[in-house]
């Protein structure tokens, strides 16, 4: 039998407990990716990230959900970066790259603690799928779709469905059977599903969403979403807004006691959008995962 410490930190906030707790596991390099995947299905958290060695950038991370490996995943790399700058195991400085499977992306440590990412360039694609199917898999009917705006898959480094939700009350009644996106998801099967409005519950906020997770990563919910906060900000440049840059945050959580911010920088030029990500992070707890022997055993310390 085999164990190995879990460093638990939340992403998009400054509360322990709220935000989007994210496993991270130092020395990555020191686990197969079938060991990784295990740890991941043992630690239970949306994510848990694996800082790698990379000979391409100052470092690399890994990112598995309980059911599987993803490209890219913001709240994990906001905490990862928090949490090895703050234990001083990355370089002092300002700037550094990170190679991940959605590409090699620029962070900046920024005052008071603030961790920004740049996206990969934003992709959208055309839903063509039935929306009363798509309504009554997230636990609501068709008239709480806002048709008026466009539903499109987009990624900034994972595909997430966009649906536009008339109002924010619609959210509360939300219950999402995962397990029937695939059938409903037919142009990007391994999608995940992001309902969003633009009534909030912070005054400050712009945009409210909820993030119901891809059927095949091993969990139902996601509290706090960096990556699909970030294709927020591209829908928002692409679809709602004519001018060149803009400066979102969006709000999430709520419904999961939860709550959290994400801050999106928008620049549109040339026909291309460039997207970034901001937040916080904060340490909550130490604890180990035994693995090797096909089950759990978590112990906190």
């Amino acid at each position: 039998m085999k164990w190995t410490n879990i460093l638990h930190y939340d992403a998009f906030t400054t509360i322990p407990d709220k935000g989007n707790p994210a496993g991270i596991v130092l020395h990555g390099d020191s686990f197969t990716d079938k060991e990784k995947q295990e740890i991941a299905f043992k630690v239970g958290f949306n994510e848990t990230s694996f800082p790698v060695t990379s000979d391409v950038a100052d470092l690399g991370i890994r990112f598995f959900t309980p059911g599987n490996e993803m490209s890219l995943c913001g709240h994990g790399t906001i905490a990862t970066i928090y949490a090895l700058k703050n234990r001083g195991i990355l370089e002092d400085k300002s700037h550094y790259t990170i190679e991940t499977k959605a590409g090699i992306l620029p962070i900046k440590m920024e005052s008071g603690n603030t961790v920004t990412m740049k996206q990969a360039k934003p992709q959208f694609r055309e839903f063509h799928g039935s929306l009363g199917k798509l309504a009554h898999s997230i636990g609501l009917k068709q008239e709480d779709i806002n048709e008026d705006l466009p539903m499109v898959y987009g990624s900034t480094g994972n595909w997430t469905l966009l649906v536009p939700i008339k109002s924010l009350e619609s959210f509360r009644r939300m219950n999402p059977e995962n397990q029937l996106f695939p059938l409903i998801l037919t142009e990007i099967p391994h999608a995940s599903v992001h309902p969003f409005c633009m009534e909030t519950h912070d005054q400050e906020a712009d945009m409210h969403g909820r993030h119901f997770s891809s059927a095949y990563s091993g969990t139902a919910e996601d509290p706090v979403t960096g990556t699909a906060s970030a294709v927020m900000g591209a829908y928002y440049a692409e679809y709602l807004s004519n001018q060149t840059s803009h400066s979102l945050l969006i709000e999430q959580g709520q419904e999961m006691n939860k709550d959290g911010r994400v801050k999106v920088q928008v620049l549109k030029r040339n026909n291309e959008i460039d997207v970034q990500i901001s937040g916080h992070a904060v340490f909550v707890k130490e604890f180990t995962v035994h693995y090797g022997e096909g089950r759990t055993s978590t112990n906190e310390s």
